[in-house]
């Protein structure tokens, strides 16, 4: 290998390292379920830029795109999502999880593989950003990571092993929010990437 080569490729690999990996976001607020002024104004102002500046320490872009949509209700309660979007991650942003999913909880997140699209459910009622290191952090961050790890295209999981995905979310998110490591989402977020661009 020349020297000229050698530079070369340490050049192309820096550069590679400081590139962002662009994850598409599609963001699709629930016309059917409103939220109040006052929660709207929290996600927009405060939980959304904490996870977008939380995603930015980790070397990784979230590339957004907005409609409106609405949860539908089909028997037995089943949610039907209008204005999904294909090869992007849809947060979409309502009230409250759909009864069916929340079981009473109050849940203030959960993420779903529905039809095919990947979602993130947030209800605005209860979400919050970042509140108590490895136990209550960004639930966008925390959400998001369900999917860049791929846990939404496990089939059927053992409890345990949802579980143990959200100390993993929580843990990954805390080392972002307090000390900004984030290589491992990074590399998670390359490989969903490739996921998505191959179609899968």
């Amino acid at each position: 290998m020349t020297r000229r080569h050698f530079i070369s490729l340490a050049a192309v690999a820096r550069a590679d390292r400081q590139m962002p990996v662009v994850v598409p976001v599609h963001r699709v607020m629930d016309a059917k379920a409103p939220s109040s002024d006052a929660n709207r104004q929290r996600f927009w102002w405060k939980i959304w830029p904490e996870a977008v500046r939380d995603f930015g320490r980790a070397g990784v872009q979230l590339q957004t795109s907005d409609a409106t949509g609405e949860i539908r209700h089909a028997a037995g309660g089943r949610p039907i999502f209008i204005g999904l979007e294909r090869g992007a991650i849809n947060l979409v942003l309502t009230d409250h999880i759909p009864p069916l999913w929340d079981n009473a909880h109050a849940l203030a997140g959960m993420s779903v593989l529905v039809g095919g699209y990947a979602v993130c459910l947030i209800a605005l009622r209860f979400a919050h950003g970042h509140q108590i290191p490895f136990f209550s952090t960004n639930v966008c961050v925390h959400e998001l990571l369900h999917v860049i790890f791929q846990d939404i295209y496990i089939s059927k999981p053992k409890w345990y092993v949802e579980h143990d995905h959200e100390l993993r979310n929580d843990s990954y998110a805390t080392r972002l929010w307090l000390f900004r490591e984030g290589a491992g989402i990074r590399r998670a977020a390359q490989a969903y990437v490739g996921r998505l661009r191959s179609g899968a």
